[in-house]
């Protein structure tokens, strides 16, 4: 019979009692499984848009049935997320990251049908173009192409890294990524009205700004989440919020 010294320290454990080691390897390895399907996401998103630019029809096919696959990750994270909360009862900190892997979770499976989405333009692009020719990009749409990506790899850092200022970083480099989309318009409505027979382009165009634009709100959404997770403080708002003005007598 093994000897259990009564003077030696117990192993630590949560609020329903379970083993605390056991608890952070569980959550270590669900967090890591985010990452994973973050950065297959991310790969998804980059590929559709390699696609686009070379009007890859089989490509942007290939790519749109690889959605299926973050389907299903997504709802195993979600699965194992709500199994931990109601078998370990976490509390606290570790409470606040199951929530944020929730969050998190829905919000790069939403990153994968934007992804799907642009993959599916760009076949309808490519079915109205003559063969061997390639349109001419509006400058809006090349400069959103490659800074959400980049923003997107930022953001994966920034979540294994729980890096606050790179999360902050991330949240104000949004306005970039908004003035880009209202430059797309005001291109895609130059394009347009300059040649009607443009219009069709123009419309698939400014649609795939849209979908690039959104994923750009989802990454600026997550890294405020990832300074919740840190700190605890909520800037969600902040950006809306205007200093009062002391001689208003507003209260």
């Amino acid at each position: 019979m093994q000897y259990i010294d009564p003077n030696s320290p117990k192993p630590a454990r949560n609020a329903a009692g379970n083993n605390r080691g056991g608890f952070d390897a569980k959550l270590s390895a669900l967090k890591r499984r985010l990452i994973r399907e973050a950065t297959m996401a991310t790969d998804m998103l980059e590929r559709s848009l390699d696609a686009l630019w070379r009007l890859d029809s089989d490509e942007a096919r290939s790519i749109r049935r690889r959605d299926d696959r973050i389907d299903d990750e997504e709802v195993a994270i979600e699965e194992q997320c709500y199994r931990l909360m109601t078998l370990e009862q976490p509390v606290a900190r570790d409470f606040r990251v199951l929530a944020f892997i929730l969050r998190v979770n829905t919000d790069v499976e939403r990153v994968a049908d934007h992804a799907s989405s642009i993959a599916k333009l760009t076949v309808k692009i490519a079915e109205d173009t003559p063969p061997g020719q390639c349109p001419t990009w509006p400058t809006a749409l090349q400069e959103l192409g490659q800074r959400v990506p980049l923003m997107c790899h930022g953001l994966l850092r920034a979540v294994l890294d729980e890096d606050v200022a790179a999360a902050r970083a991330i949240v104000a480099g949004d306005k970039t990524i908004d003035a880009l989309d209202k430059q797309l318009f005001q291109e895609a409505t130059q394009l347009m009205q300059a040649d009607p027979d443009q219009v069709p382009f123009g419309m698939l165009v400014y649609r795939i700004g849209r979908e690039l634009e959104r994923v750009g709100d989802l990454m600026a959404g997550i890294a405020e989440d990832v300074v919740y997770l840190v700190t605890g403080e909520i800037i969600r708002h902040e950006k809306r919020r205007t200093p009062r003005d002391p001689a208003s007598g507003a209260a």
